[in-house]
């Protein structure tokens, strides 16, 4: 494969219905085996997201996409979802899961730039990851472990952290007679009953929001609730509220470390209202687990690093104190294991190249120099 493109077997031109979209859907994912995401844009050939590098698809007769061409891929894989209708024609985008049967499942987001559709497809794997095949530290098994309390899996877009929301909930649903509820935008990872019992919510097909479906669950005897992602102040509220009620909460922040974490949900509220969440947080906050995901030098695949903060009575007594700032919350977190320490011994052993590292580290500059001598 040369640099920025894959070779493409299936002409576009074939495209005429849902049959022939899956088949240009599967003959895409053929084309690499670390694909990571599907792009449709207007005026460009089909993309292929792999280790965050954007490749081109080559083919026979294949052509730079048409609104025609991604109108119909996009009604293709909406079909008769009239939630996902409304959305699209109300607000401008929608979220749906899509499957091949047997081969793939797509996280899904349409949207309208320039009066036309664009389509990114996010691959799910079909089987739940383990936590110890993620490479994620033992530390992390904790949180499966924990009987009530809020846990935030936090990392920027494309960081795994579904997949270690799904691992989480996979492992306390193979070890724990429990009841698990959980609430998603869309559904990704598929769980079966195992020692658990447990129900996947999607919103509008399953409620009409998340937030809904956090309060609703409270009324449906649930141990363990998973929340895909803090949006807005009605689900961080929810949440907290579930987890001071006695259950184990896990939801995903798209922030890169657990200073930020605080930020953000600290933010989602009025500056009046903050000293009473801080003191909520400081009851009710167990974990906060960071995660990158660094190229390896040999571009094979990406591996995990991974920051965790334990929620220590020094880090409590400090969230509630009368001067805290919301600009300072990284200074009062002491991580049992730190990001650019986790980020500097994978170059040490040299699974990955300095500059690839120090993309991923929180300050860069302390990095290099520390690898300067050598």
């Amino acid at each position: 494969m040369a640099a920025g493109t894959a070779t493409f077997s299936v002409s576009l031109e074939s495209s005429n219905g849902s049959s022939s979209t899956d088949a240009f859907l599967t003959a895409m994912l053929r084309a690499h085996e670390h694909v990571s995401d599907l792009i449709f844009s207007p005026g460009r050939v089909p993309q292929l997201q792999i280790h965050n590098e954007l490749i081109s698809i080559q083919g026979l007769n294949l052509r730079p996409l048409s609104a025609d061409d991604t109108r119909r891929i996009a009604s293709d894989l909406i079909g008769n979802n009239k939630q996902a209708i409304a959305a699209l024609r109300e607000q401008g985008s929608c979220d749906i899961s899509y499957s091949l049967i047997g081969q793939a499942r797509f996280r899904v987001n349409v949207f309208i730039q320039r009066g036309s559709c664009a389509i990114v497809m996010r691959v799910i794997p079909t089987q739940i990851p383990e936590l110890s095949r993620l490479g994620l530290p033992v530390e992390v098994q904790e949180a499966s472990r924990l009987r009530d309390g809020l846990v935030l899996v936090t990392g920027p877009r494309n960081s795994g952290k579904s997949s270690t929301l799904a691992a989480l909930v996979d492992r306390i649903n193979s070890e724990r007679v429990c009841h698990i509820i959980t609430l998603e935008d869309p559904i990704e990872f598929l769980h079966n009953h195992k020692q658990a019992t447990v129900h996947q919510r999607e919103l509008h097909s399953d409620t009409p929001s998340i937030a809904l479906g956090v309060r609703t669950a409270l009324r449906q005897a649930p141990d363990v609730i998973m929340v895909g992602e803090l949006r807005e102040r009605d689900t961080a509220e929810a949440a907290l509220e579930t987890a001071e009620t006695g259950h184990l909460v896990f939801s995903g922040l798209n922030t890169p470390d657990g200073g930020k974490a605080l930020e953000r949900v600290l933010g989602f509220f009025s500056p009046q209202e903050q000293p009473g969440i801080r003191s909520r947080l400081a009851k009710a906050l167990r974990l906060i687990i960071s995660q990158r995901l660094i190229l390896k030098k040999d571009g094979t695949a990406r591996v995990v690093v991974t920051e965790i903060v334990r929620m220590d009575p020094e880090a409590r007594t400090a969230l509630t104190h009368t001067d805290f700032s919301v600009h300072r919350a990284a200074e009062i977190l002491k991580p049992v294991l730190r990001l650019d320490d986790e980020i500097a011994k994978l170059v040490r052993a040299g699974a990955v190249e300095l500059e690839a590292a120090s993309m991923h580290a929180n300050d860069p500059e302390q990095l290099r120099r520390a690898f300067s001598h050598n």
